[in-house]
């Protein structure tokens, strides 16, 4: 029905707007043309945080260095 439907994973959105652009340079110059994307997710959204992005709501936060190195620390040695 018109009423059912599936919301985006933020991630594949950039897919989605880039076909609708293709179909619509298609419309313009009267083509017709095979426009294939990839739709992904996996289901968990947190859309108040990427909505909060697009805001300019989130605030940059640096990982202290401190930590950072003992997080190195404990990572094994790689040949």
């Amino acid at each position: 029905s018109k009423t059912e439907g599936f919301v985006v994973a933020p991630e594949a959105s950039h897919a989605v707007k880039a076909a609708i652009d293709q179909a619509l340079i298609c419309k313009q110059k009267n083509e017709e043309k095979t426009i294939v994307f990839a739709n992904s997710g996996h289901g968990h959204f947190d859309l108040s945080a990427y909505d909060a992005y697009h805001n300019n709501q989130i605030q940059d936060y640096e990982y202290p260095e401190k930590l950072i190195q003992k997080a190195m620390a404990e990572l094994p040695d790689i040949d």
